[in-house]
């Protein structure tokens, strides 16, 4: 593999994605112990959320599973050894797509969390 660095210079940006999805799940984490802790709770949004923080729990799976699989490649590719050179293309591109998987799951979390703050706020507004 002629470029066995390609793989690596994706890490960087897996990482900047990683960094924001934990920034997301320390805000939703904080958000969800303000709520447990509120006189009147909403059992729907709080489970709601919780399904929010398992889909978060879930992409950065599949960013570091990403990540693990583009470092593997590259090194693969670096060594230039002939016996499983090729095998560090498939690795990569088994990366990618996991890295695909977890920016599903990002849009999907992020879909529903628009959701879940707009019935948040109604329910405030109509208990008013």
């Amino acid at each position: 593999m002629e470029n066995w660095y390609l793989p690596i210079t994706i890490v960087p940006g897996i990482g900047l994605l990683i960094l924001s999805t934990t920034n997301l799940m320390v805000t939703l984490s904080n958000e969800l112990n303000g709520l447990i802790n509120e006189q009147s709770k909403d059992d729907s949004i709080i489970l709601r959320k919780l399904a929010q923080l398992k889909t978060l729990n879930l992409t950065m799976v599949f960013f570091y599973i990403a990540v693990a699989c583009l470092a593997i490649s590259g090194l693969i590719g670096g060594l230039q050894l002939k016996t499983i050179e090729s095998s560090a293309k498939y690795i990569s591109v088994l990366g990618i797509v996991i890295m695909l998987l977890g920016l599903f799951f990002l849009i999907k979390y992020s879909y529903r969390a628009v959701s879940i703050r707009q019935d948040q706020f109604n329910s405030k507004f109509d208990k008013n």
